[in-house]
């Protein structure tokens, strides 16, 4: 790891708000989407723009290699595709139908709260003088 990287944080530079939001749309995608479809398409189209685009958005932290962070965020992707598998073959056999649409919600709401940080960290640049 670089030595100017945030030390309280084990994800220092890693987009911590974005690796939520991108574990809980490959989680919704691994649990309702069928590969050839309309919608398919365009949550992978949604899933890569948020592996990837994160990593330009400007961060007091230093950036990792890029390599190193799509590294990372692939490997979260990649376990929020198993558990939403895994997710949908258990609702209704061990996980009652009325909890169906959890990762949804929880998608929602980290994307409300990524959203928030994003913003504020933008409002926070002031322009030099």
């Amino acid at each position: 790891m670089n030595n100017t990287m945030d030390k309280n944080t084990w994800f220092g530079g890693f987009g911590i708000d974005t690796l939520f939001v991108l574990f809980f749309l490959a989680l919704e995608y691994g649990r309702a989407v069928q590969m050839f479809s309309i919608d398919g398409a365009l949550m992978l189209t949604t899933m890569t723009m948020v592996l990837v685009l994160p990593y330009f958005l400007p961060s007091k932290n230093a950036r990792p290699t890029l390599g190193s962070w799509l590294k990372l965020r692939s490997s979260v992707a990649v376990i929020g595709l198993m558990f939403g598998v895994l997710y949908s073959k258990s609702v209704g056999l061990v996980l009652p139908e009325s909890l169906k649409f959890v990762p949804m919600t929880f998608l929602i709401l980290t994307a409300m709260f990524s959203c928030y940080i994003q913003f504020y960290a933008l409002m926070k640049l002031r322009l030099v003088k």
